[in-house]
């Protein structure tokens, strides 16, 4: 059973696909940051000094202190129930930009990839020019003997 095991692990889509899992967890940390220290900043400051990540509702004080609360953490560590939207936010731009991404990706290599041209199946009659089956000697719709 361990080796069975083993070669399972071993084979090539397996191997392929943890490649893919890591490499993908490490550009979605890239583009977190790119997201969380890059974009959405200039996107606060723009909206006039608003952080997103303190972008809050509470819908239940906390039991240790009562509200208002300058930040999340602040409101976290009082046990107050939050709901987070400026976090939401920020996850939506992060998973739109990863997903724009992928489909610059895939577009690009469905651009290089050549895709293969099927053979042909029938020709020409050349007399009616009606399609007729390649290994046809008579032309099914005019009768005329092919070549």
């Amino acid at each position: 059973m361990l080796k069975e095991f083993r070669d399972f692990i071993m084979r090539g889509n397996v191997v392929d696909l943890a490649t893919a899992v890591i490499i993908g967890v490490a550009f979605g940390a890239i583009v977190s940051s790119l997201v969380d220290d890059m974009i959405m900043p200039p996107i606060g400051l723009v909206l006039g000094s608003v952080d997103f990540s303190n972008l809050f509702l509470v819908l239940k004080e906390g039991a240790k202190s009562a509200g208002p609360y300058a930040s999340l953490a602040e409101a976290k560590a009082a046990g107050a129930v939050t709901l987070n939207y400026g976090l939401f936010v920020t996850k939506v731009v992060t998973f739109l930009i990863i997903a724009w991404v992928v489909f610059m990706i895939v577009r690009a290599m469905a651009k290089l990839v050549p895709r293969p041209v099927p053979a042909a199946s029938t020709k020409d009659c050349p007399f009616c020019l009606s399609a007729v089956p390649l290994k046809a000697t008579r032309c099914p719709h005019c009768t005329s003997e092919l070549r």
